[in-house]
């Protein structure tokens, strides 16, 4: 498990919640909104983050309303949060994207990794005895 604690994850719309089909709303993702309800069940945050916006943004939060997710928050790091007009990233600790280097991994290895995968503890060098022992 990447973290025994709350998460803030940011996702992805099209190609990564549905088959990206822009500006339609694609077929759902295999396991995309089972994943999504089990990650909200285990009390992580879900954020929403996404290109589309005005119309095309009001259609993908009622689809994923209709298929049983509500976000945290919608392209911010919480609601009503004020950007002033500013662009900038949103805060979170796991981002979800079709556009990550090696593509989207898939709904299940995403749970696995999140839920599943410790991260390892760095490995302690042991001091040694002796200056011959750095060669050892």
């Amino acid at each position: 498990m990447i973290s025994k604690k709350s998460l803030i994850i940011a996702i992805d719309f099209d190609g990564t919640v549905v088959e990206d089909e822009y500006p339609k709303i694609g077929k759902p993702m295999v396991f995309a909104f089972e994943t999504l309800k089990k990650l909200q069940d285990d009390g992580h945050r879900l954020i929403l983050w996404t290109y589309r916006s005005g119309r095309k943004l009001k259609e993908s939060v009622e689809f994923c309303k209709e298929n049983g997710v509500e976000f945290y928050a919608v392209n911010e790091s919480y609601d009503k949060e004020e950007l002033d007009g500013i662009s900038r990233k949103i805060n979170a600790d796991i981002f979800i994207d079709d556009r990550n280097i090696g593509g989207f991994i898939g709904w299940g290895e995403v749970y696995h990794k999140i839920t599943d995968n410790p991260l390892p503890a760095p490995k302690q060098l042991k001091k040694k005895k002796g200056f011959l022992s750095i060669f050892k």
